[in-house]
């Protein structure tokens, strides 16, 4: 069996280090040459690119997020040596690494280099199905004949390319489907490239939790526990059509995933299916004036997001958390697509009113879903009454002064508040 060199990028002579190169990053597989789902994660996404702009964090604990009451956006490898991860809340993090060095979130440099990395992938296949900024599934189906090489080899390829123009690392994971591709990719990070094959799928799921399956959170294992069902090999075991009947339609995901089928093919070019922004506030809030506040910074921070990709949104959404952490969540259906900071604000304000009985408040969150592209989206807010058209123009005339000079160039009144 020949294998393929991480470092070098060429095909040996399997062994335990590179015969071109020495290194030990080689790849082999009794299936190497035939699998082509593939999903790429970025390592460490945000932590990673603040690392890649300011060296001298290289070997810090570095955490992507900030407020005393707010959580973890991304935290780097030397952090989560110290147990920090991901949506950790903040102060917890800070006791866990006090010497960790805390970073606000820069998410249009994340967003432009999410790209740039987007744009390598599509160059290997059009078969993208992004997930988040920082990972997507593709399809290499088809591709040796383009590229005069298999799948895996050209991922790693890919992970090279990736490194030296974008500045961060991926973790690969190959497979034969969607959801095992997933799973392999978190198998050795950072800088991983993991296969699972066929041959081998129901060996290596076995003994493996429930909780592998996205979607099956605590709850759900409870449920599954107390069926007697603990790991995957007790789901397969499980009788198909009595699981059906006491967990309704997910029995039938669980089975089929718990035999390592997955039938979902990579979709591309579908839409995100919102864009929202929120905030966590260092003591609750009550006073409607400070939330208006906070509500039109909101409105004003997802409206230059949705510009800057080109969408709008055609269901506005209001977040709010009460005090003892209840969720409350208010949303409305505009007659057609918008993207103004002034028409997301006025809407989610009316919906302010629906629940400020509620407050005080510990957070606050704006969105908009149902997404499309912004072509339609003057055709059918010019159209309005007139000071809707007005209000655009104004905005729009705004957005341009901000661009040229600075986003601080031009400020509302409620924005201060």
């Amino acid at each position: 069996m020949d294998a393929f060199c991480r470092d070098c990028l060429t095909w040996t002579a399997r062994a335990h280090r590179c015969v071109q190169c020495n290194s030990q990053r080689l790849l082999w597989h009794e299936e190497l040459r035939q699998l082509s789902m593939a999903h790429v994660d970025c390592d460490a996404f945000y932590a990673s690119v603040e690392k890649r702009d300011n060296p001298e964090l290289q070997r810090k604990p570095v955490i992507v997020g900030g407020g005393r009451r707010g959580v973890v956006s991304t935290a780097c490898y030397v952090a989560r040596r110290f147990g920090v991860h991901s949506a950790m809340p903040m102060f917890q993090a800070r006791r866990l690494c006090p010497q960790a060095v805390v970073i606000r979130p820069r998410m249009k440099v994340y967003v432009r280099v999410s790209r740039q990395i987007r744009e390598m992938m599509e160059a290997m296949t059009p078969l993208v199905e992004p997930l988040s900024l920082d990972e997507a599934f593709l399809d290499l189906s088809g591709t040796e004949r383009l590229h005069g090489e298999p799948p895996a080899s050209h991922l790693a390829r890919l992970a090279h390319e990736v490194e030296r123009r974008a500045g961060v690392t991926v973790s690969i994971g190959l497979s034969h489907n969607k959801f095992l591709a997933k799973v392999a990719s978190d198998l050795d990070k950072p800088r991983g490239f993991s296969i699972i094959g066929e041959a081998e799928t129901m060996a290596f799921l076995a003994d493996k939790p429930v909780s592998l399956i996205w979607g099956v959170g605590k709850e759900t294992a409870r449920v599954l526990r107390s069926m007697g069902i603990r790991n995957l090999g007790d789901l397969r075991e499980f009788d198909r059509i009595e699981l059906v009947r006491r967990t309704g339609t997910m029995g039938d995901r669980l089975w089929s995933l718990a035999h390592g089928k997955d039938s979902r093919t990579v979709m591309t070019g579908e839409a995100a299916k919102g864009l929202s922004k929120e905030t966590t506030f260092p003591d609750d809030i009550k006073d409607i004036f400070k939330l208006d506040g906070h509500l039109w910074r909101l409105s004003e921070q997802v409206s230059d997001r949705a510009k800057a990709k080109g969408i709008s949104g055609r269901t506005v959404v209001l977040k709010v958390k009460k005090a003892n952490h209840r969720i409350l969540t208010r949303q409305r259906r505009l007659p057609g697509p918008t993207q103004s900071a002034n028409r997301i604000y006025q809407t989610t304000r009316a919906l302010l009113d629906q629940v400020v009985e509620n407050a005080p408040f510990r957070l606050i969150g704006v969105g908009i879903k149902n997404l499309c592209h912004d072509a339609a989206t003057e055709n059918l807010e010019v159209f309005q009454e007139d000071e809707t058209a007005k209000r655009l123009k104004a905005e729009k005339a705004s957005d341009l002064i901000r661009k040229k000079f600075g986003k601080r160039a031009i400020l509302k009144g409620r924005s201060l508040q």
